[in-house]
């Protein structure tokens, strides 16, 4: 079983608006991820809401597979939102995904190859690359979580990648999406171009 943790829960002061209610191809990225998420191998997808809760909620859909966590200390950045999502998992899960809501072009197709790759290798990290440039979604192995969660909320987790270097399994594919996010109006404009 592998969990998706989506993580929606950051402040988007750079974007000026919550970046999950930005549109691609006429859908809010939220929905969008979800869909996308829900067509795919992933059995659970834990989304971590904070900042802008209230308007972002109701684009929550109503389906077996997604559940909703609240972060109240999302100012603490996406450490702490990440940690939330993880002590929500379900028991069964193997390995954990992580998708921030700002990676909105990786497709079906490259989460069920991850899967697929996860489940084959067993590796304690896997991380997809493009043109040798890591990316998201990273999975890790349930091996990891207690590591995980004592993570100070101050390191972004590739510190923990950068203690568990030798552990990590990279997977190289032909999908621009894991390494495609933005932060400003203007690079989601040319994130746009690409799709």
């Amino acid at each position: 079983m592998i969990s998706c943790i989506l993580l929606s829960a950051g402040l988007s002061k750079r974007f000026g608006s919550p970046k999950a209610l930005a549109k691609i191809g006429g859908t809010l990225i939220i929905v969008y991820l979800q869909n996308m998420l829900i067509s795919s191998q992933v059995d659970e997808i834990i989304i971590v809401l904070g900042a802008n809760e209230d308007e972002i909620k109701p684009y929550i859909l109503n389906h077996r597979k997604v559940k909703v966590v609240y972060n109240k200390d999302y100012n603490l950045g996406q450490t702490s939102s990440f940690k939330v999502g993880l002590k929500k998992i379900s028991g069964h899960a193997q390995g954990v995904m992580l998708l921030p809501v700002d990676y909105p072009l990786v497709k079906a197709q490259t989460v069920d190859l991850l899967i697929e790759q996860f489940n084959t290798q067993r590796p304690f990290i896997l991380i997809p690359t493009y043109q040798n440039k890591k990316g998201h979604p990273p999975v890790f192995h349930i091996r990891a979580k207690d590591g995980l969660l004592q993570l100070e909320n101050t390191l972004g987790l590739n510190a923990f990648q950068h203690r568990h270097a030798s552990e990590i399994f990279l997977c190289p594919l032909e999908d621009r999406g894991v390494v495609s996010s933005f932060n400003t109006p203007e690079e989601f404009e040319s994130l746009k171009q690409v799709i």
